[in-house]
């Protein structure tokens, strides 16, 4: 530390300061002060900071936002006081009897009661020594969670330092919720529907999954926000609950700004009453109200019961769930044949909105519940997900309504339907089916796949309504129908003009976008790469075997058998000879053997700013380079971007080169992006 400049230290630590005060504004307070663009630019200067001068770095830098290395299991941390699940009611009577039960065990005593709003999330606990986050742990089965401290510190709104000087706070434990708005989770369904992944069922399953991904990069991503409830210290003492709630607000955490404070049990019902008309005027959701008893000491006498305490109560809303008939149980046509059945209801209304159609998953589901058309049954909605059926009304089911046969031919084009061993799904095979033409079209021009601007589902709708495109390849012939198109309804010379630059634009995309782009089934946006590393051009992958792609790390046995079922279909290697006619790229760049990089091995960690990994991959190669997965003292040099992780220090231990993102891009010849 002796040897670096003090200006250097003092400037990483204003940077440091000023990061966590816009953090701090824009997630806690919603007071933005500065936009993203003046933000990432101080994150970035940062980063390259602590690269240069990793010394510096300590636990609650902002830089932690961003993600580190993957981790391969999250170790298990036992709860210093046990994280105790709450005794649910849905009635006035219950919430009563609660009181009843209070008294009796605080006989002629005073007390006040909380009531805070019930997040649906996830619950976590937090963990800070000297005012710095240390700890991030699942609830678990509450003796017992997981550490996922490198996850926790990329939610933006749990501070990484306290905002607090006072010393008996500084060592503490902080808990509360972990949820996503209603808004954000559906702006990321719909991100990830565009790109082909598959999207999620609500944001409390959503939140739940992310904060167990092993990769704290993509965590980051994830809008996730945390809510705190609970504070703990064994240096002061705590008296009351709802002073706690304002102390957490100081130390630099959400909490429920609706919390109130009520002398007697029918304020606690008309407020649990009040929210439930409310509760769709929330961004994010909540399924009742929580009651504790304010005073610490109040609780402690009162203690707990099995796993609940006899301090509070979780006040829950009726279910948003109705009864309705079921009119008619529809099958809808996925890009890939997939057929999904759909529920056609009794328009209903539940939760602020009108219900028509509900989600029936597969053929198992129906006959599980033995969901017949003409049954009345119970739709529940959540958030801004499709309803779903989650049970008959057995006692008012019509006489002589016949159990529900999933049919053998397909809704479209009546091609025989088929289900593989193992999967839960029918599938339609026949890839003239007019619906997975739509499906595959909307595919191949999504962002994530050949980006073809101009392309949207009623552009398609149209193309494939009146047969100008039976396929993909077909779009490549597109500007022989240039007049007819322009003569269309709401069309023009300029917007035909723009849709056919769009589709020839497209066949510079690069190799790997183009396989994605050809929806083979489990080929996602991350799985294409990998396999134009280890196949690179179409013929390689064709003539590939079940063994060979199955040796791939990342290649399983239902994407091995996927690949080989795709390029058995004559259909498929037909579309694939007209996509080469038309001048797609099926084929990696050839890597140069006398290029700069030749002979050499290289690892990247990190993020670099002017281009993705992918992307620096291919400059490597396109040298003649080669880019390993590990550090190992074969590696020629480590190129280090923002954030480096654990890659670094073993870099450093075994003597490698260290190159920063300006040195490689120096070498390749290629200009840093500064916009």
């Amino acid at each position: 530390m002796a040897s670096i400049d003090r200006s250097v230290i003092q400037k990483v630590e204003r940077l440091r300061k000023e990061l966590h005060r816009h953090d701090y504004l824009y997630y806690v307070k919603a007071e933005p002060e500065i936009n993203d663009e003046q933000y990432d630019t101080m994150m970035r200067e940062l980063q390259e900071l602590e690269i240069k001068y990793p010394e510096l770095i300590t636990p609650d830098s902002p830089t932690f936002r961003v993600g580190g290395e993957p981790t391969k299991e999250f170790p298990t941390v036992t709860h210093e006081i046990p994280m105790l699940s709450l005794s649910n009611t849905y009635s006035e009577e219950d919430i009563k009897d609660f009181d009843r039960r209070v008294r009796s065990l605080l006989p002629q005593r005073q007390f006040k009661y909380v009531c805070e709003l019930k997040f649906d999330g996830v619950s976590l606990s937090l963990r800070y020594r000297n005012g710095v986050l240390t700890l991030g742990v699942t609830r678990g089965d509450g003796v017992q969670g997981d550490d996922i401290t490198a996850n926790v510190k990329t939610i933006r709104s749990v501070p990484l330092r306290l905002k607090t000087s006072e010393p008996a706070l500084l060592d503490c434990e902080v808990r509360g919720e972990v949820i996503m708005n209603r808004k954000d989770f559906k702006r990321m369904n719909e991100e990830r529907e565009r790109t082909g992944e598959k999207t999620f069922i609500n944001p409390r399953n959503s939140t739940a999954g992310t904060l167990k991904m092993q990769d704290p990069k993509v965590v980051a991503t994830r809008p996730l926000r945390f809510f705190a409830y609970f504070l703990r210290t064994e240096r002061k003492q705590l008296k009351n609950h709802y002073e706690n709630l304002k102390t957490l607000t100081t130390l630099g955490f959400l909490v429920d700004e609706h919390a109130r404070l009520y002398t007697s049990i029918d304020g606690v019902i008309d407020h649990w009453k009040r929210f439930e008309e409310k509760r769709e005027s929330f961004p994010f959701d909540i399924d009742g109200i929580v009651v504790k008893v304010d005073s610490l000491q109040q609780q402690e006498t009162l203690g707990a019961i099995a796993k609940s305490p006899r301090w509070a109560i979780a006040c829950k809303f009726t279910s948003r769930k109705a009864e309705t008939r079921l009119n008619d149980i529809r099958l809808q046509v996925g890009r890939i044949g997939t057929i999904t059945p759909v529920a056609d209801l009794e328009p209903v209304f539940i939760g602020g909105t009108t219900v028509s159609r509900a989600s029936l998953y597969n053929e198992d589901y129906i006959r599980e519940l033995d969901i017949r058309v003409g049954d009345m049954v119970i739709v529940e909605r959540g958030g801004d997900v499709i309803p779903k059926i989650t049970s008959v009304v057995m006692e008012k089911r019509p006489k002589g309504i016949k159990p529900f046969r999933f049919p053998t031919k397909c809704p479209e084009c009546k091609a025989q339907l088929i289900r593989l061993q193992g999967e839960a799904n029918y599938f339609c095979e026949n890839e003239e089916c007019p619906q997975q033409i739509r499906g595959r079209i909307e595919h191949w021009a999504s962002r994530g796949a050949m980006d073809i601007e101009g392309l949207g589902e009623a552009v398609v709708d149209q193309l494939v309504d009146k047969k100008f495109v039976k396929s993909v390849a077909d779009l490549y012939h597109l500007h022989k129908h240039r007049e007819e198109l322009i003569a269309l309804d709401r069309w023009g010379e300029k917007s035909v003009q723009n849709l056919l630059d769009g589709i020839e634009q497209s066949k510079q995309r690069p190799f790997h976008r183009v396989l994605y782009s050809l929806g083979i089934r489990h080929v996602g946006s991350s799985i294409a790469p990998v396999l134009v590393e280890h196949f690179p051009s179409i013929d390689a992958l064709m003539k590939t075997t079940l063994d060979e792609l199955q040796s791939v790390h990342e290649i399983g046995p239902k994407i091995a058998e996927s690949i080989i079922h795709f390029f058995q279909n004559t259909h498929n290697r037909l579309l694939i000879e007209r996509l080469r006619k038309a001048g797609l790229s099926l084929s990696a760049e050839k890597k140069k053997l006398n290029g700069k990089l030749a002979g050499k091995t290289f690892v990247i960690t990190g993020t670099l700013s002017s281009m993705t990994r992918d992307q620096a991959k291919e400059l490597i190669e396109g040298q003649g380079g080669r880019v390993a997965s590990g550090v190992s003292k074969q590696v020629d040099a480590l190129i280090v971007g923002e954030d480096a992780g654990s890659k670094l220090e073993k870099a450093t231990t075994l003597g490698i080169e260290l190159w920063d993102e300006d040195r490689f891009l120096k070498i390749v010849k290629v200009r840093k992006n500064k916009d």
